[in-house]
């Protein structure tokens, strides 16, 4: 594991403190079960299970999930199937491309649950969006539990596991902890209002829910206000030391995962389970990532340290109630010195560490370091005191390794550099200074692949006709091939460097006729696009299209500016409603663009990946140009750098892969049934001319292509006609 990882202090990892002790109860619990390596997973109803000799084969249990939800089995879902039951059981990796109406989540949960009964064990399921945790949480996994329960000789169990940051504290609710309003919220008294006004509803809540978890507060609150009420694992007193440790809704939420046969979580808890010393997910041989295209930039967002003068202020106020005030002070006069150089400091990426920001690293390190030494060791007869010592000690150490790891970061020679430093600028921000890994590859290589069975599936995974792409970003060795597979692809003998992981590549393809159903136009004659917002071409472009739609048109933009320059201008030029995001919550302005076929929607990211809206209310899809990640992107171009030092493309291997990508994923808005029909339009002539410009369209689903503005403009015309 690469130096350049701490032992990170993450709000999402559970952890027990290293001399936690269990109480009398549960150790004579656990010793009655005999020895760990002979202990089963545990699991509230008594095991009625068949024995795994007399569990039915996958066919039949994916007829009956099939049939539980009113479908028919699909090929490609079948093929699917097989292809994780054989990745299960042989311990080879499979990454699946299976395109929207496969039916992917059955595929991959009914040999995952076959094997986690069978086995008596449990598989874990990682997504990407909340979107897909409740899909599978609140609609699957319960059709599947009752539709295998007389086959399998018991109902299978879930559970779903979020960081403890997501759970409500009952000793920070009961007062176990001060408050702590935001440094904003200290001088403004309408802010500090607000925030009471909310911690206040949490406190109400905190009575009725069942489950403490963040999601089911309805309507929720901001992050200060959640913070007042929430810890991190780092900020735990322990299940055994917190005065209210028995009845923890975090403790509650890991403790049913321990039981249960399946556990959704989500890709950052996955990363952190998988590259942490201590396990956060329970015992599991399996893992399904869904939506793994996205599994590399949320693993690198785990493991990216921040360090802000904010953040070492409330360091230092928080040891302020802990340790003698002088100590406290040092810390705090640390974070203005930090202050004061990140407000000279350009944004940036850092080739080499500037003196004045390395001493105000050095003086905050050094301080944090003498607040930890303050603080000393937790005196277990004062619970008051150990809770103010935890939050204090949390984000003390926080800031003490990230100093240590921005400092460290420049050690080695440039080409041998393992992160990434920048400092960062965001809207609404104060100024810090971030560091991220250069890659992730080796980490998921050693981590994930190298310990447990992993299955990788996405609509988006063959890049370019290749899953080779996102296989090197993975840690994982070059395929032959990526094709289509013609039987079940783990057949075969794959081909690996120096005895690395071996994984196959299985493409199920899409039950929608493509060529039938959609057209791929690219706007060959516009210009190409500029910097200074969306050329005038452009905006005509996009009037006559969303014109001949009869509205019913998802507009994908590169960024907001873009996205409010046409919202503002189409406002003026049609008849028909156009929606911005921004303007309302992101789930409101979906529901708004599905209800009205005459809507328009126009976004940037979120709306590129996650609007699933089937029917008549979607027919065109726009993108203003190629998604390239910005030049001045520190992560990006410092990959893209790496790639070229060592003889690769680089522009083509990291900013080609995000493009690919994303245009992958939002043309996929378009057919999300059997009966959509609809246009995908580029007004970014690159995609046409560029020499990259093949590799880009070999990632998109095979629709008839066209350059053609009258031939695009006349179809649209008679699907408006045709759906009234």
């Amino acid at each position: 594991m690469p130096g350049s990882v701490p032992q990170w202090s993450d709000p999402d990892v559970f952890a027990l403190d290293d001399d936690d002790e269990l109480p009398p109860e549960i150790a004579a619990d656990l010793a009655s079960q005999g020895p760990p390596e002979r202990r089963k997973q545990r699991r509230d109803e008594p095991i009625t299970a068949k024995p795994p000799e007399r569990i039915p084969d996958l066919a039949t249990l994916l007829g009956l999930a099939v049939s539980s939800v009113g479908g028919s089995e699909r090929e490609g879902q079948s093929r699917m199937a097989a292809a994780v039951e054989h990745s299960i059981a042989s311990g080879e990796h499979l990454a699946v491309q299976a395109g929207t109406g496969t039916g992917k989540s059955l595929a991959y949960l009914v040999p995952a649950i076959r094997h986690a009964v069978a086995a008596a064990t449990t598989v874990v399921i990682s997504t990407a969006t909340i979107a897909l945790q409740r899909q599978l949480v609140d609609r699957d996994l319960p059709r599947l539990s009752k539709a295998l329960a007389d086959a399998l000789g018991r109902p299978p169990t879930f559970a779903i596991l979020k960081g403890r940051r997501n759970y409500l504290c009952l000793n920070r609710v009961e007062g176990g902890a001060p408050a702590e309003p935001e440094e904003g919220a200290l001088f403004d008294p309408f802010a500090a209002s607000a925030l009471e006004r909310q911690v206040k509803r949490v406190r109400e809540w905190a009575t009725e829910t069942e489950t403490g978890d963040r999601d089911e507060l309805v309507p929720g609150v901001t992050d200060q206000a959640w913070r007042q009420l929430s810890v991190t694992a780092k900020e735990c007193l322990g299940v055994h030391r917190c005065p209210i440790g028995t009845d923890c809704f975090a403790e509650r939420a890991r403790g049913e995962a321990g039981r249960a046969d399946v556990v959704v979580t989500n890709h950052a808890l996955l990363a952190i389970d998988a590259l942490d010393d201590r396990p956060v997910l329970p015992e599991h041989d399996v893992v399904v990532v869904d939506e793994a295209h996205d599994l590399v930039d949320r693993v690198t967002s785990a493991a990216t340290g921040e360090l802000s003068a904010n953040q070492a202020k409330l360091a230092a106020r928080r040891c302020g109630r802990a340790i003698d005030q002088g100590v406290a002070d040092r810390l705090d006069e640390a974070a203005e010195g930090l202050e004061i150089v990140l407000a000279d400091a350009r944004p940036q990426r850092l080739e080499e560490m500037p003196e004045a920001l390395g001493g105000a690293l050095t003086a905050l390190r050094d301080a944090a370091a003498a607040c930890t030494t303050a603080l000393g060791p937790e005196r277990k007869e004062d619970p008051d005191g150990s809770s103010a010592r935890k939050l204090a000690l949390a984000v003390t150490e926080e800031v003490h390794d990230n100093a240590v790891r921005l400092l460290d970061a420049f050690d080695e020679p440039e080409g041998q550099r393992r992160d990434v430093v920048w400092v960062a600028a965001e809207p609404n921000r104060a100024p810090a200074v971030k560091v991220a890994p250069l890659g992730v590859g080796g980490l998921l290589r050693e981590r994930l692949f190298g310990q447990r069975t992993t299955v990788l599936t996405s609509a988006t995974l063959a890049l370019g006709g290749s899953f080779d792409t996102l296989a090197r970003q993975w840690g994982l060795p070059p395929e032959r091939t990526a094709s289509p597979a013609a039987g079940m692809a783990s057949g075969k003998e794959v081909p690996s460097d120096s005895g690395g992981p071996k994984w196959t590549g299985l493409d199920v393809g899409s039950p929608f006729e493509h060529q039938r159903s959609g057209i791929l136009y690219v706007a060959r004659h516009l210009p190409q696009p500029g910097r200074d917002g969306l050329p005038p071409e452009y905006l005509d472009e996009l009037t006559e299209l969303v014109e001949a739609a009869g509205g019913r048109t998802l507009g994908l933009f590169s960024s907001m500016r873009a996205a409010r320059q046409a919202s503002e201008e189409l406002r003026g030029r049609l008849g028909t409603p156009v929606l911005c995001q921004g303007e309302d919550n992101t789930a409101q302005l979906v529901a708004k663009f599905a209800a009205d076929p005459a809507t328009s929607l126009f976004g940037t990211l979120s709306l590129w990946q996650g609007v699933d809206v089937p029917g008549d209310s979607l027919q065109l899809v726009v993108m203003d140009r190629i998604p390239f990640p910005r030049p001045d992107d520190p992560l990006a171009s410092a990959r893209q750098k790496a790639v070229s030092a060592h003889g690769g493309n680089g522009f083509l291997t990291v900013a080609g892969t995000h493009a690919a990508l994303l245009l992958a994923q939002g043309a996929g808005r378009l057919l999300r049934s059997s009966h959509d029909r609809g246009v995908i339009a580029v007004l970014d002539p690159r995609l046409a001319t560029a020499r990259y410009g093949g590799f880009l369209r070999a990632s998109l689903p095979p629709f008839w292509t066209t350059h053609d503005p009258q031939v695009v403009r006349g179809a649209l015309t008679r699907l408006n006609a045709a759906a009234g």
